[in-house]
């Protein structure tokens, strides 16, 4: 349920009743997953934290579950814990990711490139791939995927990223159309360079560009 409320000469403040909904938030323990945890908790969400580590600070109720995007079964089991507890998932916002070394195309290691496309790619495939069954059933669903900027436009010296971030974005526009019938949504977000721990990864040289 959606609400909107406005003062004289102000833009509108809104806010969403998400009462009783089930939130998973992959990335959830820092950056912009733990903000966006904040958010579905303060709609009334019940938020279910997906990632390697619990968060340090999180000042909102949340259950986690360690899980690794890059492996199916911690991804299924974790599904069929919350299942379990509460019959369904209502909202998977997936921001977990790995950025990587920031090297030219020609210097880059092959395994690193390839554990890349693997945690930001492959993992948002699967992820989706176990849950949007469980929406599909539920007849109700809401995917929103973090790409990025960098997929959009391509940035120098981070080609894994930003081709990863690019499939995110046409996967995330092939899943929508499929399931553009039902009433599980599918979108993605392409934000710039936002400061957070995934950005710590990126030499302070290489985040002058991003933001310039």
């Amino acid at each position: 349920m959606l609400t909107t409320s406005s003062g004289s000469g102000q833009m509108n403040d809104v806010s969403y009743d998400f009462s009783g909904r089930i939130a998973i938030v992959t990335g959830g323990s820092n950056g912009i997953g733990a903000e966006i945890a904040r958010q579905y908790q303060r709609a009334g969400a019940i938020v279910q934290i997906w990632d390697l580590t619990a968060p340090a600070e999180l000042s909102v109720p949340y259950e986690f579950h360690q899980v690794d995007v890059s492996d199916l079964n911690q991804i299924e089991h974790a599904t069929a814990a919350v299942m379990n507890q509460y019959k369904r998932i209502d909202f998977l916002s997936h921001n977990a990711g790995f950025a990587g070394s920031t090297l030219p195309v020609t210097d880059y290691d092959p395994a690193e490139w390839a554990k890349i496309i693997d945690v930001n790619l492959t993992g948002t495939y699967r992820l989706c791939r176990t849950i949007v069954p469980v929406m599909k059933a539920a007849g109700f669903g809401r995917v929103i995927n973090m790409a990025s900027l960098a997929g959009k436009e391509g940035t120098p010296n981070a080609s894994a990223y930003s081709a990863a971030k690019a499939g995110v974005i046409g996967f995330t526009k092939a899943l929508a159309k499929e399931l553009a019938e039902t009433d599980v949504r599918v979108n993605c977000i392409a934000p710039a360079a936002i400061k957070t721990d995934i950005l710590a990864q990126m030499s302070p040289e290489f985040v002058e560009i991003m933001v310039a």
